[in-house]
């Protein structure tokens, strides 16, 4: 018999529920990684596997387009193949098989969409966010095990995870110890209630769901980019190298990204100036001009998280425009619906995430949100 810690996280929501399960035998979600020891392929990362906690009664996103599109602050990255999938000993398995993919030109915002941006969008929709909305327990149970029993009511209020560092080093296993769910934390409280977004316009907006993203895409008539074209600019033109930069490792050299540097989650040295989000274009950007492919905050994606779909679409002459899996499939949480977010954040650390190579695949549900979560946009031609 096998005691197992269930967190529910999402767009803030933390409800820890144990329960018992005597035929269990999969390995946990999270695998513990130590600096002495070899980097192994499951390996856990600062987003970590976070279910839901609601699915939105009414993301029919009957959202009003904007202003006629245009393509002031982005870039347009010309089509061609690569290879795409990990390029080195720290890929997971769901990196792999590398394979031929072939896409088209598109343009891509140069950074992530900004607190300055996000505010314009809210104010012409009306819109509010996942973060601002009270959760339904009747959705959240649909995805989570049969007979999970519904959490104390006092985290069905608007809110969202907030990052609160230990007092010293943890069990890497159990993120719950480094998530604090914060009421009132939101796009416009990024640290909880009593922070703002005051003289921080250029900074990525953060507590963002999928919802909340392709909402924005859509009242702005651009869209999300898939997880095939997300890779293909985050690589910057370089062939097979394993950062947006090259091959050098994060903690070499000059300042790359905003990362975590230290010991996470207790001792950030601040190598980078900076211990939460940067403002956008901090850093060098990579071939194509495109700001914070690595680190800052993770990035959503268009596509649907399956952890088999690189192995249904490798083909000896490529695969082109690749669109995602029709479903989504994560073995560690299977009765969650996930899409894909790439690029790391500020909470990634090469000993134990390497969230910010190129390749490097997470999901997390469509209405999480978090501290270091947001997004960019891209656009046909």
């Amino acid at each position: 018999m096998k005691n197992l810690f269930i967190t529910i996280f999402s767009a803030g929501l933390l409800a820890s529920i144990s329960f018992v399960s005597c035929k269990q035998k999969s390995k946990p979600a999270a695998v513990v990684l130590r600096p002495s020891k070899p980097y192994r392929k499951a390996a856990i990362c600062c987003e970590s596997n976070i279910p839901s906690r609601f699915k939105l009664a009414s993301v029919d996103l009957d959202i009003e387009p904007g202003a006629a599109k245009d393509h002031k602050n982005m870039v347009w990255v010309k089509g061609g193949d690569f290879l795409m999938g990990g390029d080195n000993k720290q890929a997971s398995p769901d990196e792999f098989p590398k394979h031929k993919v072939i896409l088209n030109g598109f343009w891509i915002d140069v950074s992530e969409v900004t607190n300055a941006q996000f505010s314009t969008f809210v104010k012409a929709a009306k819109y509010v966010t996942t973060a601002e909305l009270k959760p339904d327990w009747e959705e959240l149970k649909k995805q989570v095990p049969p007979g999970t029993p519904k959490p104390d009511a006092s985290v069905f209020v608007p809110a969202s995870l907030v990052f609160k560092p230990t007092k010293g080093a943890v069990e890497l296993s159990d993120y719950s110890q480094w998530w604090t769910w914060q009421k009132g934390a939101d796009w416009k409280h990024p640290h909880g209630p009593a922070s703002n977004i005051k003289g921080r316009e250029n900074y990525p907006v953060v507590h963002i769901s999928w919802y909340d993203a392709v909402a924005y895409c859509k009242w702005a008539g651009k869209r999300l980019p898939t997880e095939a074209e997300w890779e293909w600019a985050a690589r910057g033109g370089l062939k097979n190298n394993i950062y947006p930069w090259g091959n050098e490792p994060v903690t070499t050299g000059k300042t790359k990204a905003n990362i975590w540097e230290g010991d996470f989650p207790y001792r950030n040295t601040l190598k980078d100036h900076f211990y939460h989000a940067a403002p956008i274009k901090s850093f060098q950007p990579n071939g194509y001009g495109l700001y914070d492919m690595a680190g800052n905050v993770w990035e959503w994606c268009a596509d649907y998280y399956d952890s088999r779909y690189y192995s249904t679409v490798t083909t000896g002459s490529g695969v082109r425009e690749p669109r995602g899996s029709k479903v989504s499939y994560d073995p560690d949480e299977p009765y969650a619906k996930k899409r894909v977010i790439r690029g790391g954040s500020f909470l990634c650390n090469e000993s134990y995430c390497s969230g910010f190579r190129v390749a490097r695949r997470m999901k997390s549900t469509e209405d999480s949100g978090m501290e270091h979560l947001g997004f960019r946009c891209v656009a046909d031609n």
